[in-house]
């Protein structure tokens, strides 16, 4: 992905531009998960209490605010693993990070929305987050393994591939419910034959 106007890239900011950037990217968080999918730039600055040259000093484009929201989002979910790690068992840990993905998807219909309409004309894609996202899974997959939790055989870009299929079509009715199935027979995959010789 190519290198975004967000300042957060650049030089630590002074704590006040901290909270300005901060602000916007909560407001605009906000805004994007009620669905408000045209809200103009200059409304996310009112809303977050800031002038638009302001808003423009972090992020040089709407574009680039969006990659800023979802970038948080996707590093919040991997650094929750850390947690489901320290309190959890490893299968347990990794059954909540899944259940708690498609919870987090469910709540961001508006902001995949956006994604997806312009990736097309945009340095904006899913790498990023397919990668972070990868990375979450290795780490909770192998601590599931070597306990015996789960079987060693399976990838973790196989379960990241089932994972994307299944957000694809995020919108439909109750699909939060139904990826919740999908995401306990996945768990059943990992956990039949975990006694099996590892490779």
């Amino acid at each position: 992905m190519a290198q975004s106007g967000d300042s957060s890239s650049s030089k630590p900011l002074r704590a006040d531009a901290r909270r300005n950037r901060e602000a916007l990217l909560a407001t605009a968080r906000e805004a994007f998960t009620a669905g408000e999918l045209d809200i103009r730039i200059e409304e996310i600055a009112r809303r977050a209490g800031v002038g638009v040259g302001t808003l423009y000093r972090h992020f040089e484009t709407r574009e680039v605010l969006i990659e800023a929201v979802y970038r948080q989002e996707i590093d919040a979910l991997y650094a929750s693993t850390a947690d489901l790690m320290a309190r959890l068992p490893a299968d347990e840990a990794l059954s909540a990070f899944l259940h708690h993905l498609v919870r987090l998807r469910a709540a961001n219909v508006g902001l995949g929305k956006i994604l997806m309409a312009i990736m097309s004309a945009s340095s904006i894609g899913y790498a990023y987050g397919d990668q972070r996202l990868q990375e979450a899974l290795e780490r909770l997959m192998a601590a599931a393994a070597n306990t015996g939790r789960i079987r060693a055989d399976v990838a973790p870009q196989t379960v990241v591939m089932a994972l994307r299929s299944l957000c694809i079509i995020n919108d439909e009715p109750e699909w939060e419910d139904q990826a919740g199935a999908m995401i306990d027979l996945i768990l059943d995959g990992l956990r039949f034959g975990a006694a099996a010789k590892r490779k």
